[in-house]
């Protein structure tokens, strides 16, 4: 990696826990220069407005937090003993990022308008959806989970019972929402599992 690479991405990781922290808003490019001991022109030598690096900082603080949540899923057999992993990880997991879920800040922050960070929030929506939908179509095709189960369905509830669990968690200061979360998704979990249509049947 060139030198001007390696300075540009050493800016993007200071920049990453300023802005996941204070929001678009609350972060200047001076709380970027302090942070990283730059002159206003070794940042815009590298980035061409706030909103540029506040983008590059999003993708690097998103690409970290889902690398932290999902990772390590390959040596699990089960689609639904992966899905139970992953929904502990987020659980269990503290955000590796200071300030909290970057998703999740960043979906609050960017709902005045930012279009550049909510459709940055949203992909990652997306790409969560579609990670957890796979999972769960092959489960499917394996015959662990119930043919009738919707995969977008299902992940559209894990999605919403964990960030809302997280949300709660960190205005109430307890984990005791997540537990309760992880609790009630491992109910679903129960339902679409293809020995509960055999007991049902």
């Amino acid at each position: 990696m060139a030198k001007g690479e390696l300075t540009r991405q050493r800016i993007i990781e200071a920049a990453a826990p300023i802005f996941n922290r204070r929001g678009f808003s609350g972060c200047s490019m001076q709380d970027v220069m302090d942070a990283t001991g730059l002159e206003k022109g070794g940042l815009y030598r590298h980035f061409s407005s706030k909103e540029e690096l506040a983008a590059e900082a999003l993708k690097f603080a998103l690409s970290r937090s889902v690398r932290t949540r999902t990772d390590d899923l390959g040596h699990i057999d089960s689609s639904l003993e992966k899905l139970r992993f992953a929904v502990k990880r987020f659980v269990e997991t503290p955000s590796i990022m200071p300030g909290g879920c970057p998703l999740m800040n960043a979906a609050i922050d960017s709902d005045d308008g930012n279009p550049v960070l909510r459709q940055l929030a949203r992909d990652a929506f997306l790409a969560w959806k579609a990670r957890l939908s796979a999972i769960i179509e092959a489960g499917i095709q394996r015959g662990e989970i119930r043919e009738n189960t919707k995969p977008l369905s299902v992940a559209n509830t894990i999605i919403a019972t964990l960030e809302g669990a997280l949300m709660m968690s960190r205005i109430e200061d307890t984990q005791e929402p997540l537990v309760d979360a992880q609790a009630a998704i491992g109910n679903v979990l129960d339902g679409i599992s293809s020995e509960a249509g055999k007991l049902v049947a």
